[in-house]
């Protein structure tokens, strides 16, 4: 829509983005877009596993026993169940990972790293760190990847509590 355009009554108007604003919006969009395509190929090249599966055997791992129940580990991740489950389903087919019962509470499943998933996870972690270092961390200097991390977490809190959300 164009800065002239019409609006109801109630709808304040559009506050639109300076020239400046859009080349720097232009610029998140593309790293948004780019740094996970870039993980990605590194990892499936270099491991065979995809940048969620990555995450999720991280995760995995910072556990004791490597076990979380599946539903935080779908929260940890940004995945839904759905999701969680076919991604789960295909690693454990390569033996990475398996479902049970929580003894605890039978309504829940837990998600357990394997020892064949730890060696998986400890073999992607070196190219992947190298990689990550490489395209982000000696990219910026460390006050800039300190305010960089700050701005992260504050964008984040504020898509956690949108109201699209």
């Amino acid at each position: 829509m164009a800065n002239g355009s019409r609006h109801d009554d109630d709808t304040p108007p559009t506050e639109w983005l300076t020239d400046a604003e859009v080349d720097s919006w232009l610029s998140v969009v593309r790293l948004m877009t780019w740094l996970p395509w870039s993980i990605e190929q590194q990892l499936r090249r270099d491991s065979n596993l995809g940048i969620v599966e990555y995450q999720v055997l991280a995760m995995l791992s910072k556990n004791p026993d490597w076990t979380m129940r599946m539903s935080s580990l779908a929260v940890v991740t940004n995945a839904s169940m759905s999701r969680l489950s076919h991604l789960f389903t295909r690693l454990e087919g390569r033996g990475l990972v398996r479902r049970e019962p929580d003894p605890s509470d039978g309504r829940f499943t837990n998600a357990i790293m394997t020892d064949e998933g730890f060696k998986t996870l400890a073999d992607a972690a070196p190219g992947h760190v190298a990689h990550v270092r490489s395209i982000v961390i000696d990219a910026i200097s460390p006050e800039q990847l300190r305010r960089l991390g700050l701005t992260a977490d504050r964008i984040v809190s504020r898509i956690d509590t949108s109201e699209i959300n």
